[in-house]
């Protein structure tokens, strides 16, 4: 497994100190935590939007008449 040294401030370490042992756990542990779970979200977040991105585009001419004064008009394009 790899590793990646993190610099904290002095307040942050402190920070991280107190909660890992109100947690109970390590501070290794508890940042480890802390960042797996951010990369899930984050890509939770990729998959969401590209299905999101996926069904706009499937259902475009759906929203364009559901929608028309928000339909986006190019530059020149009459109003």
């Amino acid at each position: 497994m790899s590793a990646l040294n993190v610099e904290f401030s002095d307040r942050e370490l402190e920070d991280l100190r107190q909660i890992a042992k109100e947690r109970g756990t390590t501070m290794k542990a508890l940042v480890r935590e802390a960042t797996v779970a951010d990369i899930a979200r984050h890509r939770a977040l990729q998959e969401g939007a590209e299905v999101f991105r996926r069904f706009f585009a499937d259902n475009a001419d759906a929203f364009a008449d559901a929608f028309p004064d928000d339909e986006h008009r190019h530059p020149g394009q009459a109003a």
